[in-house]
């Protein structure tokens, strides 16, 4: 008698990024088939989805549009008792290097589009539509070490990154309070070896290089597992 294996699916946003990528591998390697959402890097997008099993789609947080369709593909791409597991939250804009006098309003309506607004809409979504039936899902957001912490200062330079990193944060508590039967994290890496690291001048990254390890995306997306399984 033929078994029926049903599928676990893990949406990824930012899956064709350096992390984003990473972490979709990793969820092949523990049963999960990711799916992986893009803005820009289509091509990308796929391969990773054929290496992986999982599948590709556009999904651009700062659209509505795109978001509502992302969220009606996977409706109809996953069959009867496929499960969507959860989401992980790694799209993000570079850090814009500016003093905080020079931040201009579309600095923080850029970031806080990705970081915050596009989320929420999605997970409103993903809630609604998977989670809330399920009973179940997992979130994790993919923030900073650059937002500090109470014992430690922001990092200089970048505010309207850490500004948004440090809204999904906060987004991501209200969603904790407000369905507590969802299980809710968020990781904090420091400096990745990503495309992202190119907006900062060599010569800064080496001296970072100095006091602390450069992290590889794969080491990123480990700790982003661990959260998983745990």
């Amino acid at each position: 008698m033929e078994t029926i294996t049903f599928k676990r699916y893990f949406l990824v946003s930012g899956g064709s990024g350096g992390i984003g990528s990473a972490v979709c591998m990793r969820l092949a390697s523990k049963g999960f088939l990711p799916i992986v959402g893009y803005n820009t890097n289509k091509e990308i997008a796929e391969k990773v989805a054929i290496d992986a099993g999982g599948f590709a789609l556009e999904l651009n947080l700062s659209n509505h549009a795109s978001i509502s369709n992302a969220v009606n593909l996977i409706q109809k791409k996953l069959k009867n008792g496929d499960f969507l597991s959860g989401v992980i939250l790694c799209a993000s804009p570079p850090p814009d290097l500016f003093p905080f006098s020079q931040l201009s309003s579309k600095h923080f309506l850029d970031q806080f589009e990705i970081n915050v607004l596009g989320p929420k809409i999605l997970l409103t979504y993903l809630i609604k539509n998977f989670f809330k039936k399920q009973k179940k899902g997992q979130i994790i957001g993919v923030l900073s070490n650059a937002i500090g912490t109470n014992k430690k200062s922001a990092a200089t330079g970048m505010g309207a990154y850490i500004v948004g990193k440090s809204s999904m944060q906060s987004l991501l508590s209200v969603c904790i309070a407000e369905y507590p039967w969802l299980d809710i994290a968020t990781v904090s890496p420091s400096f990745t070896d990503t495309k992202m690291l190119k907006v900062f001048d060599e010569r800064y990254i080496e001296l970072v290089a100095k006091k602390e390890k450069i992290l590889d995306p794969d080491d990123v997306a480990g700790i982003i597992i661990n959260e998983i399984i745990a």
